[in-house]
């Protein structure tokens, strides 16, 4: 075969290469579930299975969120009235289970992809006229750590929160520094008694001892909630109270 032949033959296979964007990686086949927390019933958009970027870990509802969800319904009085933001909302089944007790949330995440499926949510959970819920809902993107996206939020709420919430919000060991950062930024803008209530659940002894140091090394005061330590999805969790 020729030296022209062979560059030929080059050419057509660059011609055949499949490029890949993103886009492929995405799993975007949401399916409608339904979840009950005591005696609420909520419908969202989620997936059964992760994408397989794990960056996309907000397209599903995880164990913790769970967890704060049956804490909620147990305890709503501590919600009445309150303005709340959740930190790594996904597809918002925490943020607007409390959208039933409090006046006002903020749901964020820092993933575009996850905050398309989180603002549709808020659209079927306010098209369905749920009379039990009168809180104004919003969604914002919040990468942890990143003072201009937290300040742009705090700048439509000059007032502060009353509440922050969380729910098996970290997988990444080097995600922790960052979330408590902002934790302590809200918590430092926020009302009078604001507290940061978190659903942890344990997956690695280093990661349970992190999150505590972490808590501690920001200054706050992180308190274990009697009563909350429980076993979900064969995994040990608990709720914890953070303060300044």
């Amino acid at each position: 075969m020729s030296v022209n032949e062979l560059l030929k033959d080059s050419n057509e296979d660059e011609d055949d290469t499949v490029c890949l964007g993103e886009s492929f990686f995405i799993n975007n086949n949401y399916e409608l579930a339904t979840f009950t927390f005591g005696s609420h019933v909520l419908q969202l958009l989620c997936l059964q299975s992760a994408s397989t970027d794990f960056d996309l870990t907000g397209q599903l509802v995880w164990p913790g969120a769970r967890l704060l969800n049956e804490y909620i319904s147990n305890n709503a009085e501590l919600l009445q009235g309150c303005s709340a933001i959740e930190l790594g909302s996904g597809v918002g089944v925490t943020g607007i289970l409390c959208s039933r007790f409090c006046r006002e949330v903020v749901l964020t995440d820092h993933n575009d992809e996850v905050l398309k499926i989180l603002k549709k949510n808020i659209e079927l959970h306010e098209s369905s006229e749920n009379p039990n819920s009168s809180a104004a809902l919003s969604a914002e993107k919040l990468e942890w750590g990143n003072s201009d996206q937290l300040n742009h939020i705090l700048q439509k709420h000059p007032e502060g929160f009353d509440l922050v919430l969380g729910a098996d919000i970290y997988i990444l060991q080097n995600s922790v520094p960052p979330l408590f950062d902002t934790v302590k930024q809200l918590l430092l803008q926020g009302k009078e008694r604001c507290r940061f209530i978190l659903a942890y659940v344990s997956r690695s002894k280093m990661m349970d001892v992190m999150v505590t140091k972490e808590a501690i090394g920001h200054g706050l005061q992180i308190r274990e909630v009697e009563g909350t330590r429980s076993v979900i999805s064969n995994l040990e969790g608990v709720i914890y109270d953070i303060t300044l």
